[in-house]
């Protein structure tokens, strides 16, 4: 008992009650956004915001159970609640029912089951696992590659279910990693990557070249330390180029621009490298190894963008880009948002005022577009509210991973604050215009039992962990 008694004593009674805030909120919007005079009563269990109330309800009671079991039990059967949810993933791709055409939901009657949502908090729970091993060190290509599959295999059976935003997730957990121990320079790739697929699908491959190009000149310089270096080495490819071109032109040869900046390239490498040798300068491999890093990224994502991506996704990224404009078409539900959000002001229209929400104009604004219903009706202020309301709650959770005596707690933690940070900057993100919309429920806000409850779980996991610091836990 004593034991017991300490745990909702050590309780953090701050995350908790922010908790309770942002559900509490949630309800509420959910209630603004489905309202109708024909239904005015928010305890109608035939409406949205009704069936949302059993869903806070049951997710409070969860979360109770959550707390009342042994923190020991977490890291016990990490890996069976991982190994569970994997089957699940595979079943619902089997038996599951296909909404929006996505493979991904078990229907039990009236109750919808999505396993993905679940899938997170277990594979947080089995890289927790994992990393606070005691012969575990984040140092090798081992422990990439089990990391990476603990990762792959819940993604990829996601991927299949036709939810790629569900997937996209379980990228966070490399913050994760990065906090544990992993070179930074793992980061730097990825974020390169991602930079490098944006400039693909905005500029040509002629002019995309010459910028990897100078970024990579410009890096030698920075590396040697010396602008006077890395402008004379710029200068003299730049010269170089011209001579390739003239004497292209002399010639006659017929060559394209793109083939005369990539014999240029090559030329230009290899003189780098001949130089590298004689200075005795290593920065100039890591230079060369990124130049050549890009242009094979630069180059595969035309045939990835053309030919893997599914239309629907390569018309949103392109409205995010600007590169198509179709306000009317894929870029409809993201147009009607930002008018909401924008009509809202400062102050915002009021509860129950809103024109957009009362009359429908911005689908599926329940769920995924839950935040343009705050943005009319409460405006600039409520929204920075709510905004400050989740800075809060992510803040509290890194400083309660911070504190943790064990590694399995402190893992497991971060992966609670990078899951719900992405979830909450990409649907943010996607109602204001600055994201693709990829379909990502926001935390505690959008409606959906799976997504609460999932996400109620993960909490209060951590909460649970939190509450047992003191005890002997790897």
């Amino acid at each position: 008992m004593k034991t017991q008694n300490n745990i909702w004593f050590n309780l953090d009674w701050t995350t908790v009650l922010l908790y309770l805030i942002l559900v509490l909120l949630g309800w509420i919007n959910i209630y603004a956004a489905v309202y109708s005079d024909e239904h005015q009563s928010i305890l109608d269990m035939g409406q949205r915001y009704g069936k949302q109330l059993i869903w806070i309800i049951a997710g409070i009671m969860l979360a109770i159970m959550v707390l009342t079991v042994d923190s020991k039990f977490y890291a016990a059967f990490a890996n069976h609640i991982y190994a569970f949810t994997v089957l699940l993933l595979v079943a619902v791709l089997l038996f599951g029912k296909e909404v929006n055409g996505a493979r991904a939901w078990f229907e039990f009657g009236s109750v919808a089951l999505q396993p993905a949502e679940l899938g997170k908090f277990a594979t947080n729970l089995a890289i927790a696992k994992c990393i606070s091993q005691f012969d575990f060190k984040l140092q090798n290509l081992r422990s990439y590659l089990i990391l990476g599959a603990l990762i792959g295999v819940p993604a990829i059976l996601i991927i299949l279910q036709n939810d790629t935003g569900s997937a996209l997730v379980f990228a966070v957990f490399v913050f994760v990693f990065y906090r544990e121990g992993l070179n930074g320079m793992v980061l730097f790739w990825g974020f390169a990557a991602a930079a490098l697929f944006i400039l693909s699908l905005l500029l040509d491959q002629f002019k995309l070249l010459i910028f990897l190009l100078s970024i990579s000149i410009a890096a030698y310089g920075v590396l040697r330390e010396s602008i006077k270096e890395g402008f004379i080495g710029f200068t003299a490819i730049t010269g170089l180029f011209g001579f390739v071109w003239l004497i292209d032109e002399i010639a006659d040869f017929g060559c394209t621009p793109l083939q005369l900046l990539m014999v240029t390239t090559a030329i230009s490498a290899l003189l780098l490298i001949i130089y590298g040798i004689i200075q005795h300068i290593r920065q100039v491999w890591r230079i060369l190894l990124f130049f050549i890093f890009a242009i094979g990224i630069s180059m595969s994502v035309n045939y990835f963008y053309k030919n893997v991506m599914a239309p629907h996704q390569r018309d949103r990224i392109d409205q995010v880009l600007g590169i198509k404009i179709d306000k009317l078409g894929r870029g409809y539900n993201v147009n009607q948002s930002k008018i909401a959000i924008g009509s809202g002001g400062f102050m915002g229209k009021g509860f129950l005022k809103g024109t957009q929400t009362k009359y429908n104009f911005v689908p599926e604004q329940s769920t995924d577009f839950i935040f343009c219903t705050v943005g009319e009706e409460w405006g600039f202020a409520g929204s920075t509210v709510v905004l400050g309301l989740f800075l809060l709650m992510l803040i509290r959770l890194v400083t309660l991973a911070e504190r943790q005596r064990s590694q399995f707690s402190r893992v497991y933690g971060y992966g609670v604050a990078c899951i719900l940070f992405f979830h909450i900057a990409i649907n943010i993100s996607m109602t204001i215009g600055l994201a693709p919309v990829i379909g990502i429920p926001l935390p505690f806000f959008s409606y959906g039992g799976s997504s609460l409850w999932a996400f109620t779980i993960l909490l209060f996991i951590f909460l649970r962990l939190d509450a047992s610091r003191t005890e002997n836990l790897r």
